[in-house]
């Protein structure tokens, strides 16, 4: 009798995963002068998209590099451990449905998404964004609309099984959906508080909601275009 792995992760998570502590266990190895030097480079600031992209560090080229490049650092091992957890969980659904290449092309795509919001509402802003948050949400998303069928259809063992054979449920049925609704109302709220509570419940630096917010619309609105369907599915 084959058993089944205990923990049956995707090749592309794992690899994320490798990455983003790679990067900062290097980052912790630097002296403190250096990392925060570092950090500023590959942060993501709205400052630099007024005129100011020359006296940060990274100068111009940072203004196109770091929105990539932020989402490989974060801030603490708490954060990287929290990120870690939701990209374990979300990931795998959707590096099972689309594939190695769209996975990270789509949770690029999300974590640009991310800042993009970032910077409209802090627009001018000298505050640098770190964290795949803005990637992983807009993967959160996506599985969002991969669970709403099998959930509806009791077919949940599909998304292991067959993940590409599972109907993608499209983003009106998303918002029809009470289910769905109550996810994305929930998704908003807590990141409301846990932004606003945190700054006055830690030490740590407030967390970037706007980043959250939109790599979530866009995992929500875009993963039509990163699918591999089945040709049974092309009817949906």
């Amino acid at each position: 009798m084959t058993r089944e792995p205990i923990l049956n992760v995707p090749a592309a998570v794992v690899a994320a995963l490798a990455v983003l502590m790679i990067v900062h266990v290097g980052m912790a190895r630097l002296t403190d002068v250096d990392d925060e030097h570092l950090v500023w480079v590959l942060a993501f600031i709205p400052a630099r998209y007024v005129g100011l992209a020359g006296e940060l560090p990274g100068g111009p080229l940072a203004s196109w590099t770091s929105f990539l490049t932020h989402q490989l650092v974060h801030g603490d091992l708490t954060h990287l451990l929290i990120n870690s957890a939701w990209l374990l969980v979300f990931g795998s659904a959707v590096a099972r449905r689309v594939g190695t290449t769209r996975f990270f092309l789509f949770a690029a795509v999300c974590g640009i998404a991310g800042a993009l919001a970032f910077m409209v509402v802090r627009w001018g802003e000298v505050v640098p964004m770190v964290g795949a948050s803005g990637a992983i949400s807009g993967l959160m998303a996506a599985g969002f609309r991969l669970l709403l069928p099998t959930i509806d259809n009791g077919d949940f063992h599909e998304m292991r099984e067959s993940p590409r054979t599972v109907r993608l449920a499209t983003v009106g049925e998303c918002f029809q959906s009470r289910r769905m609704l109550f996810a994305i109302i929930a998704f908003v709220v807590v990141n409301f508080l846990v932004a606003f509570a945190a700054p006055v419940l830690t030490d740590a630096a407030g967390i970037a909601w706007e980043a959250h917010l939109g790599g979530f619309a866009a995992g929500l609105l875009l993963l039509g275009v990163f699918d591999l369907r089945q040709p049974a599915d092309a009817i949906t």
